[in-house]
């Protein structure tokens, strides 16, 4: 039968009369959400220029894993390619758009398995540059950059991975030939897991244990030659290869690498901020944090990445459940647009609302990462502490939001949520994977919840605190004097004080363990339940007052068209009275709030959806996302989908012909057999 169901040239009408009736003008979110005209111009060239020659990206799920890996590499040459031109092209020497871009979503479609790249770009060239010396740079930084080499950053081990004090490959000074001597002494100690490091690099930063006269000096950073740069075969010493199909990100050549008495010279240590002299004199950093700082960055792009990723897939959903259409709300009626159910709405529009609030704060998050930077380089660490503790429970909060709040739209999408043809599912993969690389989630909020009671503590003694923790000191005296009045700054100080209420809870809980002889780690790990929980909510309390100040007082506000400031109030709305039910147990164990103030909240909680309702599609149209960025047959801009799922499904290569092989081969005997049986069962 011939296929006469083609995408129509012209755009649904479902989705055309969404459009229609918006409240405000798409463009003007646009510009809002990139930061300026100028920036969504650049924007859009990047992404049509990159993207005009891109292929089928459906068509990658049909390869084989060694093809996935081969055109994972092409297209990572490709994209660099383009980008750089790029630079070059609107401001030659510059890293606005390369580097820099390489790491958005939307140039991750031109590498539809994962780029094998980007580990290189985003911690090897910098930790190079940042970690390096001058000399070190120029070196090996102009290489990496140049893509004359290509490397990894190789930390997390077979059994160790966030618990960086636990590594276990070690490199062992010797100063008869001013070489490190590095070694993975056991099978846990192989690298495992680094981006590019199966087939693609031929150089790594490794991180090991540094050894002088196997005194134990604490992990540092070395540049190690892995393959020959002229045939690629791994050098004498080295053991490196590929770890094998993952989840998600099976074009990025993940890999494990075994080092035995691998010589490298000394001053293949980065030493920019510690050294080792030639006589095995150790110089220590002046402050130890510095040797994580690589991550740092990660986590704060990871921030980004999420936010990005969780509101491409709420524009995916947004678009379908305006053209899907079932179940008469009212007997008789006929069925309407799902976005019209108000369970439906609340899958779909808060998370709009998260996305937009979780892309606030990381913005906010690299402007701090930005300044913590140039004030390095002037040897001032003062902000290093901030710096850290945000970049932590940014990216738990985010990877964990996004993940949890992808499935929550994929399932809004019914069962065509789960064909790749829609890319929700390689979209929720790749958030997933977040929450456990650069730090798995729940030993960060650890790591979050330590330095809250350090804060708590410094609160009790007058001490001052990092801005961003400032609310614990003015929370400290417990929420018997707030008087709740049901404003977003109400709101705001609700989760607060939920969160100081948990700090002070685990403080008391934790120093009670000390009184019975716990030691410091041990009753750490004891209060671990309370610690999270305050970490959770410090994040939640970061996010909500950053996107209150942002709408209210935020940028160019005074610019901003009333209509769309409306938008940006209801949206604030919404996520705060999301944040608050979800918290509502928590929040009632330390903050009085009555039936009648609840029940109110949740009429308030409908009402908001019911104004965004209209405006969701516009909203979504905002985040200026291109369909070949979405790449998905449920959320293109012109809303046929049905028949984008119909040309996706003709597409597999089991609709190449009529009947396929395995019916000869397996199912026609099998049936023959059967038949036969059931013929001579009847003739007894």
């Amino acid at each position: 039968m011939e296929n006469t169901f083609q995408i129509p040239n012209s755009v649904n009408p479902d989705i055309a009369i969404e459009r229609k009736n918006a409240s405000f003008d798409p463009e003007e979110m646009a510009i809002w959400y990139y930061g300026s005209k100028e920036n969504l111009s650049m924007k859009r060239i990047i992404v049509k220029e990159s993207c005009e020659d891109l292929g089928d990206p459906l068509l990658y799920e049909f390869l084989s894993y060694e093809d996935m890996a081969s055109l994972g590499i092409k297209c990572a040459i490709d994209s660099t390619k383009k980008i750089r031109a790029l630079q070059e092209r609107f401001n030659p020497g510059g890293t606005e758009i390369y580097p820099a871009r390489l790491g958005d979503n939307a140039i991750n479609v031109l590498t539809p398995g994962g780029n094998p790249f980007t580990v290189h770009i985003l911690m090897f060239t910098r930790a190079l540059r940042e970690q390096g010396t001058p000399e070190q740079y120029e070196k090996f930084g102009r290489r990496a950059d140049n893509c004359e080499i290509i490397g990894t950053f190789a930390q997390t081990e077979l059994g160790h991975g966030t618990y960086l004090k636990g590594l276990e490959a070690r490199a062992d000074y010797d100063r008869r030939t001013e070489e490190f001597v590095l070694n993975t002494p056991k099978l846990t100690s192989y690298k495992w897991w680094p981006g590019g490091l199966g087939q693609t690099c031929n150089y790594c930063i490794v991180v090991a244990q540094l050894y002088i006269d196997n005194e134990p000096k604490g992990i540092q950073m070395f540049v190690v030659q892995i393959r020959d740069e002229e045939t690629h075969m791994p050098l004498p010493g080295v053991h490196v290869g590929e770890i094998g199909k993952k989840v998600g990100y099976n074009g990025v050549n993940h890999g494990f690498l075994g080092l035995k008495d691998y010589r490298v010279p000394r001053l293949n240590m980065l030493m920019r901020n510690q050294q080792v002299l030639a006589d095995g004199t150790y110089v220590k950093s002046p402050v130890s944090q510095l040797s994580y700082y690589p991550m740092m960055f990660v986590r704060c792009m990871v921030a980004r990445m999420c936010a990005e990723m969780l509101a491409q897939v709420a524009t995916i959903t947004t678009r379908f459940s305006v053209i899907r259409r079932q179940s008469p709300i009212d007997e008789g009626d006929a069925e309407p647009k799902i976005l019209e159910h108000m369970t439906q709405q609340m899958k779909v529009i808060p998370e709009i609302a998260t996305s937009i609030a979780y892309s606030l704060a990381a913005k906010n998050l690299r402007s701090l990462y930005d300044e913590t930077s140039e004030a390095i380089m002037r040897q001032d660490f003062s902000r290093l502490p901030e710096l850290h503790a945000l970049a932590c429970i940014l990216k738990v909060s985010c990877s964990y939001d996004a993940t949890y709040g992808i499935e929550r739209l994929r399932q809004g999408c019914g069962g065509h949520g789960f064909l790749t043809a829609g890319n929700v599912g390689t979209i929720f993969s790749m958030a997933s994977a977040a929450c456990t690389y650069e730090g798995e989630n729940s030993v960060l909020y650890l790591q979050v919840g330590k330095i809250l009671m350090k804060a708590w503590a410094d609160a009790m003694a007058g001490k001052q605190l990092m801005p961003t923790l400032m609310y614990i000191k003015e929370c400290s005296s417990g929420a018997e004097s707030f008087k709740w009045k049901g404003t977003w700054q109400c709101l705001v100080k609700a989760i607060q004080y939920a969160c100081v209420g948990y700090i002070r809870v685990a403080f008391a809980s934790f120093n009670s363990r000390l009184k019975q002889g716990l030691s410091q780690s041990v009753a750490v790990s004891k209060t671990g339940l309370e610690l999270t929980k305050a970490a959770e909510l410090h994040g939640r309390a970061y996010v909500a007052a950053n996107f209150y100040q942002e709408v209210m007082h935020g940028r160019n506000k005074e610019q901003r068209s009333p209509q769309f400031q409306r938008v940006l109030e209801n949206l604030l709305e919404l996520y705060l009275l999301q944040i608050f039910f979800r918290h509502l147990g928590d929040i009632l164990r330390f903050v009085h709030i009555s039936e009648d103030d609840i029940a109110s909240l949740q009429t308030r909680l409908e009402e908001v959806l019911k104004k965004l309702r209209p405006d969701a599609v516009a909203i979504t149209d905002g985040f200026d996302f291109e369909d070949k960025v979405l790449s998905s047959a449920l959320g293109c801009y012109d809303g046929n989908v049905y028949e984008r799922l119909f040309q996706a499904a003709l597409k597999h290569p089991l609709n190449k012909k009529p009947v396929a092989d395995f019916y000869e081969l397996h199912l026609k005997p099998f049936m023959r057999e059967n038949a036969a049986k059931a013929r001579a069962n009847a003739k007894l």
